[in-house]
């Protein structure tokens, strides 16, 4: 196999994709708004995943740790890093909701629990995770 075909310029980028992820924020038409998402890079995945995990204290056993990760600030963080339009660090549009962070003005944004729900199982597809939690447990107990 030819080491040409692993250069940068033979890999594929993603393309950004649109997603309505809410009923709430309509058109001019009274049809849901698309965002666009972007790819996130697995190195800003692991920056993400690092930022959202902390260490423990194991009980019973004096100065012993276990890392934890923070699935709600993961999920949040990974969402909004994904997400190009609306742009979530606009200081107008946080200012607007009340937050100062992108990962609470996308909680304020999509507010419906199951909108939330089903925008990070799209995120999650796009960004190239298959598979649920969920559906690797079941995998496993089989």
């Amino acid at each position: 196999m030819s080491l040409q075909l692993f250069m940068k310029k033979n890999k594929k980028v993603k393309e950004n994709v649109f997603y309505a992820p809410t009923k709430s924020l309509l058109d001019e038409n009274g049809l849901p708004l698309n965002w666009e998402f972007r790819h996130v890079s697995t190195k800003e995945d692991e920056d993400i995943r690092e930022s959202c995990t902390m260490d423990v204290q194991i009980t019973g056993k004096p100065g012993a740790y276990r890392k934890k990760i923070d699935t709600n600030a993961y999920i949040a963080k990974l969402v909004a890093a994904s997400c190009v339009v609306p742009n979530l660090n606009n200081a107008e549009l946080q200012d607007s909701y009340g937050v100062k962070k992108p990962e609470d003005l996308l909680k304020e944004l999509v507010d419906d629990p199951g909108e939330y729900q089903d925008l990070f199982v799209f995120i999650q597809k796009y960004n190239g995770f298959d598979t649920s939690m969920e559906e690797e447990v079941e995998e496993a107990k089989n």
